[in-house]
């Protein structure tokens, strides 16, 4: 027996049965926008001039991974790795103690939080300084410690790497800013700059002028003290003898030095190797500004006379540890 004839399907169901849904379409257009799918989010690309018969086509966005901190290392947003200055203080830590033996008077007074600006006397032609006082900081009071210096440093091929891997900033009033005032940070600063480490011999713990008093407008704008710090011993580290002016030109150095170093140990190694002169250092009373931060201007001639102020300061304690000192080598 044979069944009923087949009918005809409905105008307009493209010979789909009324009582079936119909198939999700195939082929290059893919599931169509409304189809579930796993974990990734579909998004159409509807051109503006498409044709009316042309499907959809979507799109695969699959979710980007959350991360708390892209960066792969310990490297800051100044270039200091705190990994780099474990290794140099291990490194540095026999030099620190037993060829310069230092010794330190008054380091209570470095606040062991909050923002700081230190200011030292600037000396030797290589400066010896600047790792004495961020060794003993950091070791001593277990706080990182931010060195400002000349663009140069950080020009230098190599070296300059090495040297914003160790805590090296250049200095820049806006730099020194954000370290202060944003991040509560120590920074070390010189107010002498190229002048300092390049004087003669003869010359010695005579401080030069500091500048036009940036460092002050600096602190009274973070809104943190000054803390002056008085060095004796890096004078002697690193002497220097004659200076050649028309290889610091050719060489576009502030200064091209002959060291004593460079007399008694050599070319080569009298560039790297210090004398050992005996360091002392004192910290002196923190200056705290009786001014509002984040002003938009701050009196000139008030920033000259602190600026003078700080210079004296250390002037009169260098001269004064001076006399008390017995022996270049001893102390």
């Amino acid at each position: 027996m044979t069944g009923p004839p087949p009918t005809d399907p409905p105008k307009g169901t493209s010979g789909t049965r009324a009582d079936q849904a119909p198939d999700q379409p195939t082929g290059p257009t893919g599931p169509t926008i409304d189809q579930p799918t796993d974990q990734a989010t579909v998004i159409a690309a509807v051109p503006e001039d498409r044709p009316d018969n042309v499907s959809l086509l979507p799109v695969r966005r699959w979710p980007e991974p959350e991360l708390d901190d892209p960066r792969t290392s310990d490297v800051d947003e100044w270039g200091r790795s705190e990994h780099m200055r474990r290794l140099a203080r291990a490194a540095y830590d026999p030099v620190y103690r037993r060829w310069f033996r230092v010794e330190w008077e008054g380091l209570e007074k470095i606040p062991t939080d909050g923002g700081a600006l230190l200011v030292a006397n600037h000396a030797a032609a290589i400066p010896s300084d600047a790792p004495v006082i961020m060794h003993g900081i950091e070791t001593e009071l277990d706080r990182p410690c931010y060195g400002l210096a000349d663009h140069l440093f950080k020009s230098l091929p190599v070296v300059g790497t090495y040297w914003a891997r160790l805590g090296g900033v250049v200095a820049h009033p806006d730099n020194a800013y954000r370290l202060l005032r944003e991040q509560q940070q120590l920074v070390l600063v010189f107010p002498e700059g190229s002048k300092g480490p390049g004087k003669s011999m003869r010359e010695r713990y005579q401080l030069r002028r500091f500048g036009r008093g940036g460092f002050v407008e600096i602190a009274m704008r973070a809104g943190v003290p000054i803390v002056p710090i008085a060095v004796v011993g890096a004078e002697e580290s690193m002497p220097i003898v004659f200076k050649s002016a028309s290889l610091a030109k050719a060489l576009r150095l502030p200064y091209f030095p002959i060291t004593a170093n460079q007399l008694a140990l050599g070319p080569l190694l009298g560039t790297i190797g210090y004398f050992p002169a005996k360091f002392k250092l004192r910290v002196l009373d923190p200056i705290h500004f009786d001014v509002p931060p984040d002003q938009d201007r701050y009196s000139k001639s008030r920033i000259m006379d602190e600026s003078e102020h700080v210079r004296d300061l250390i002037q009169r304690e260098l001269y004064d540890m001076l006399r008390a000192r017995r022996s270049v080598w001893f102390g």
